[in-house]
């Protein structure tokens, strides 16, 4: 009778939790919908009101009724390319080290040290590379220090933290044993990282990346800050990532408390934000197909063995 009761209390504890992730998972994909849908609501006109041709201009001057995107879009995707190709590899290697190479006393010195630079305010690193990284930049041989590479060098410190942090966390899930028989076999300690420890970890490592892309692009205050905030297209002449630039964030963040609500402005912005939620949208399932992907084929190959 005692274990009957004990049993039951077990089974409502179970579905009690149960209830609770399920309410979790549904809430979370409601409010991913009502957000999507009030960037709808608001958004939608702007494709009805403006022509493709003009949303797909090279001038961004709302007060002639110009509203290019094709200035905004590149600005964004320069200074997030530019922080990924500077963060991921940094990133990568800085978490290797310490989840492969660095002491016990080390790693849980530094961990943390990584984790805090996460919670800095992009408000403040924003000043600090108008005031301290600007410069340097300008004295690169940049016209200004306001450029797509000042803010890709913002966006790479801002995304360094998540990066560092959740790549060494999937490779201590790794199993020691998958290091101890790779060592037993004869490799070296850099072939059974590169070769057993990080194809292991791939998926862990791809959530990473993922999240250090999506604070890229999401990134407003800091970008506006840096880049100059200039609505042009940068010249292959004088340098692509030296010159002004403005993000589609930035955009909306400087221009909507401008704005008649229901004018055509005011719905090119929420254009935007629908712009920028189908691009994370798509990176997010390209990384989880990459991440199924490299799953199935793991798996198949143990089911070869």
């Amino acid at each position: 009778m005692t274990t009957s009761k004990a049993e039951n209390g077990r089974n409502l504890k179970e579905a009690i939790i149960e209830g609770l992730i399920w309410f979790s998972g549904i809430s979370a994909i409601l409010i991913i919908a009502l957000i999507f849908i009030f960037l709808l609501k608001e958004g939608a006109p702007a494709f009805v009101n403006v022509p493709i041709s003009s949303l797909l201009g090279r001038r961004w001057y709302p007060i002639e009724d110009l509203f290019g995107l094709l200035p905004l879009l590149i600005g964004s995707l320069l200074v997030t390319v530019g922080a990924v190709v500077i963060a991921v590899p940094l990133g990568l290697i800085t978490a290797v080290y310490l989840g492969e190479f660095a002491p016990t006393w080390q790693r849980e010195l530094l961990k943390p040290l990584i984790e805090v630079l996460a919670g800095i305010p992009s408000i403040v690193l924003g000043f600090l590379g108008w005031v301290v990284l600007a410069p340097l930049v300008q004295n690169m041989g940049a016209s200004t220090g306001l450029t797509a590479f000042t803010g890709a060098l913002i966006l790479a410190y801002m995304s360094l933290p998540t990066i560092i942090s959740i790549t060494e966390d999937a490779l201590y899930a790794v199993p020691n044993e998958y290091r101890d028989g790779a060592l037993a076999i004869g490799a070296t300690q850099w072939q059974t990282i590169w070769r057993v420890v990080l194809p292991a970890a791939r998926s862990g490592i791809v959530i990473a990346v993922m999240l250090g892309i999506g604070r890229a692009i999401g990134e407003t205050m800091a970008v506006m800050m840096v880049t100059g905030n200039a609505a042009n297209i940068p010249s292959w002449r004088t340098g692509l990532f030296f010159q002004p630039v403005r993000t589609m964030t930035a955009t909306i963040a400087a221009e909507m408390g401008e704005v008649a609500q229901g004018s055509v402005h005011y719905s090119v912005l929420f254009g935007i934000g629908i712009v920028l939620f189908l691009i994370t949208f798509a990176i997010n399932s390209l990384a989880t197909r990459f991440v199924s992907g490299g799953d199935g084929r793991a798996t198949r190959r143990r089911a070869q063995l």
